[in-house]
């Protein structure tokens, strides 16, 4: 086990782990989660060589120019059954990560920094000098972003609910963000993951983004920062320059202006009944205004026009008022305000800055939802829908299937027990679109960096004695 607590037990082969299912397991498993079945879905689903392949980033050993040491310095922290929390975990190599995940049967398994030396030798640097001193090195560009930062203006839930009316603030954040990063930062490496419950994850994993100083992060995440404020202040979105910027206008005309009124300002219902358009009209910073629109809102209440026609013609009555040529700058700005309000991204940006963040690991299994953190296709991310994400339930289920129907072939393999299942279009996708690039990127890197040393190596003038 090298720097890991010992083994609980045997780890149980492929071979031993039987699909039997109980009268309390089945009452468990309506619920999609399982602490028993849990061990089931280590010991056939989970892709570890596709996960040990990510975070190596070419470091496998197969190039001179290897290093190592890397996956290693690699910090993992497990949250056991009944919270017990275990920090500063690394592995060696693929089979040690397989097989200790197996043991300890994590709930959630998250993924840290590497560091200048393994987690486990971290008493050895600290207080010994700035020469021994344990800190990040390298770590990707996280972004987290949950629903519950978006309470103040959902109708439909709250807390750690989510439906599909609300979800489509993910989507938005999901084609802002992405977009950004890539347009704008030139990023190309780029995972986007189902949290499980609530909220989606996000992982840049270029080598450039993966050596961002704390500095630096911080000024990536700033520039998504639009959304101010706290519980106390109403208007939290603020444009004060004469334009917007470049990055906004693209996410204001490509994506939060369409979905804002042919989306969210319906699911939503944001301007009926009246304590939800009041909520909009806290927004507008003139009094003339919001009482020309209530008084018209009023009286027009008790229209038999169907919900939804009427949040869309009093957003166009509120609109052109707001936008006529006779009123100020700051008024049809307001509009956008508005539109940003409702839509643009909420990130959680303590998330982003450090570099020691830990972050859930994609392919988990929620506890409270049983459901996969499976990728998520930012070019088709409209198309997601959480409530369709597999569950250790159904995935186990699909299993048992499976087998029933080919009882006489007896194959253990996980890549055949993967295909057998949902799971296997989710890991295909993270295969193909993410991680074969990524790996083609990272081991050119190591070959050219290895390259660069031979050659300052031989460029080195020799001593003759």
């Amino acid at each position: 086990m090298g720097q890991q607590q010992q083994q609980e037990g045997p780890v149980p082969m492929e071979e031993d782990v039987k699909m039997e299912t109980t009268a309390e397991d089945s009452r468990h498993l309506q619920h999609g989660f399982s602490p028993d079945y849990l061990k089931l879905y280590y010991g056939r689903l989970f892709p570890f060589a596709e996960m040990y392949k990510w975070l190596s980033y070419g470091n496998d050993g197969k190039h001179p120019g290897c290093d190592p040491s890397f996956i290693a310095r690699r910090e993992f922290s497990f949250t056991l059954e009944h919270d017990i929390y275990l920090r500063y975990l690394s592995f060696h190599d693929a089979s040690e990560m397989e097989a200790t995940i197996r043991a300890k049967c994590p709930h959630k398994i998250d993924i840290g920094a590497v560091y200048n030396v393994e987690p486990a030798k971290r008493t050895a640097y600290s207080g010994a000098g700035s020469d021994r001193v344990f800190s990040p090195v390298e770590r990707e560009l996280v972004f987290d972003i949950d629903m519950t930062d978006y309470d103040d203006i959902r109708n439909c839930c709250s807390g750690a609910d989510i439906c599909l009316k609300c979800w489509p603030l993910m989507t938005i954040a999901i084609k802002v963000v992405d977009t950004a990063l890539r347009d704008d930062f030139g990023f190309e490496h780029i995972l986007w993951v189902y949290s499980g419950r609530r909220g989606v994850h996000c992982w840049v994993c270029d080598a450039r983004a993966r050596r961002l100083t704390n500095e630096q992060r911080t000024s990536i995440t700033d520039y998504f920062r639009l959304y101010k404020g706290n519980e106390n202040t109403a208007k939290k979105v603020s444009l004060v320059a004469a334009s917007l910027h470049p990055s906004l206008l693209r996410a204001y005309t490509d994506v939060c202006r369409p979905f804002f009124e042919d989306t969210i300002l319906l699911n939503q219902s944001l301007l009926t009944p009246e304590g939800n358009y009041e909520r909009v009209l806290d927004l507008v910073p003139d009094d003339a205004v919001k009482t020309n629109m209530r008084d018209r809102w009023q009286e027009n209440r008790r229209s038999s026009a169907a919900r939804e026609d009427v949040n869309a013609s009093r957003w166009r009555q509120l609109k052109q008022t707001l936008e006529s040529k006779q009123k100020g700058q700051a008024l049809r700005r307001c509009v956008e305000e508005i539109v940003f309000s409702y839509t643009y991204p909420r990130l959680d940006m303590e998330v982003s800055k450090h570099m020691n963040h830990l972050l859930k690991a994609p392919f988990c299994v929620h506890p409270k939802t049983g459901r996969v953190c499976v990728p998520i296709d930012p070019q088709k991310c409209e198309t997601f829908d959480p409530t369709t994400v597999p569950t250790l339930s159904q995935l186990l289920n699909e299993l048992n299937e499976n087998e029933a129907k080919h009882s006489s072939i007896n194959n253990g393999s996980k890549t055949r027990d993967l295909e057998k299942t949902s799971l296997g279009r989710a890991v295909h996708f993270f295969q193909t679109s993410f991680l074969d690039p990524l790996l083609q990127a990272s081991k050119a890197e190591v070959a050219a960096a290895y390259q660069e040393k031979l050659h300052e190596s031989a460029s080195r003038p020799t001593l003759n004695w």
